[in-house]
């Protein structure tokens, strides 16, 4: 990370950094260094103690974090470690989440940052606007550093070049990456909208979504802006289950296959990795067997048509912007529009804005403004049959339509 850091500086002249990771991980720290290697998120605890961790997580309607597998909920991780090495939280005197981590290697300060603690974490009750009630009755509050916005200065990191030229950075405090993306939007005109930020997850954000109509069954959270407000959210791993559905494709897709796939009745249905919206599933393919770019073509309109779905489900009606990696598969929006029809649906020429609402925060604290609306509106696929396609994919995966709202007794101190 110093090198890269280093080569950036003698290259670009870059001045400022920040770090922008995804809502899974939290370092434990004692003065300088780190008391346990960080977890990987992709682990289960064992089956004794997962029922025993259980006991001790917040109901829904309180921290708004769905109950998910591995280390989804950091939290969980967290009362893991603690039963099978009390001594490791025990002699930590931070708790920091990973971008706040990287923050800290580098400019020597220790502090929270909200988004990252707010995104289904177990340990932030989002209506509240505190921690949990998790975090009070294990005694962690005092291991929690003191909160700092996104984007603040924290200090400098002091490097040498090959050179042996002095580098002097400025060092932000990061940020979680979907709510970093939310903000870059937001930042360049964008208000009543719905953002779906693509990567290995697919997570959609609606702000216009009640609250009571966020089924914890179904991968839906409140996720918590950067300035500290709860967001309606559902996801899935989109992106892994792009990969894992297309047999790794990496190349764009044609419509032409598209089309064929649709007419010889292939189908994938959910799900490819875990979590999401239809858990407990085991995906499958349906139809006759196709490789290459058909298979690919199969596994891209699965992921439009999970993404649909998710969007039933977060009641969004009002415009779409779309971010991130799977813009790059070739029609991904495009079908979601015919989809949608009453919607309309955006794309950003960058499809990188996590990194860009990161930049957008530093900016701001610089008080700068340099980021214009960049985004497109795309024009519907125009697919034959998409819409029966879809129909019948809902039934072969037994999607009911979402239920109506029903009112819910909320979480309050």
């Amino acid at each position: 990370m110093k090198t890269s850091l280093t080569r950036a500086v003698e290259n670009h002249s870059v001045g400022h950094v920040i770090f922008s990771g995804h809502g899974c991980t939290f370092a434990l720290v004692e003065q300088d260094h780190l008391v346990h290697p960080i977890l990987d998120y992709e682990q289960e605890p064992p089956p004794s103690l997962a029922d025993r961790i259980e006991l001790s997580i917040p109901p829904f309607l309180e921290t708004y974090s769905p109950k998910l597998p591995l280390g989804f909920n950091y939290g969980r991780h967290m009362l893991w470690l603690e039963a099978v090495k009390p001594e490791a939280l025990n002699c930590a005197d931070a708790v920091l989440s990973y971008p706040q981590f990287w923050s800290w290697k580098f400019s020597g300060r220790k502090v929270s940052e909200v988004s990252y603690i707010g995104c289904h974490s177990h340990l932030w009750a989002p209506l509240l606007g505190d921690f949990s009630s998790l975090v009070d009755s294990r005694g962690w509050r005092e291991k929690m550093p003191d909160f700092e916005k996104a984007g603040a200065a924290l200090g400098r990191w002091e490097g040498v070049s090959d050179e042996g030229a002095a580098l002097s950075v400025v060092v932000h405090n990061g940020v979680h990456d979907s709510n970093s993306a939310l903000y870059y939007y937001r930042s360049v005109g964008f208000e009543d909208f719905t953002l779906v930020s693509t990567g290995t997850w697919v997570v959609i954000f609606n702000s216009a979504c009640p609250f009571d109509a966020l089924d914890e069954h179904r991968d839906m959270l409140a996720n918590v802006t950067v300035d500290g407000r709860p967001a309606p959210t559902i996801r899935f791993m989109g992106g892994r289950e792009y990969d894992i559905a297309s047999g790794g494709w990496n190349k764009p897709i044609s419509l032409e296959a598209l089309s064929r796939v649709m007419a010889k009745g292939v189908f994938a249905l959910p799900s490819f990795a875990p979590g999401g919206p239809m858990q407990g599933f085991e995906g499958r393919f349906v139809g006759p067997e196709v490789e290459g770019e058909e298979r690919a073509a199969v596994a891209l309109l699965y992921v439009v048509l999970m993404t649909s779905l998710s969007l039933d489900l977060i009641r969004s009606e009002n415009a779409i912007v779309i971010d991130g990696g799977l813009v790059k598969t070739g029609f991904f929006a495009e079908i979601l529009a015919q989809l949608r029809p009453e919607q309309p649906v955006f794309t950003s020429p960058t499809a990188e804005g996590s990194a860009f609402g990161a930049a957008a925060l530093v900016l701001d604290t610089l008080g700068q403004k340099t980021f214009a609306n960049e985004t497109r509106q795309v024009a519907p696929s125009g697919l034959f049959g998409l819409e029966a396609y879809r129909d019948a994919w809902k039934a072969m995966a037994e999607i009911d339509e979402p239920e109506a709202t029903q009112p819910r007794k909320e979480f309050h101190a």
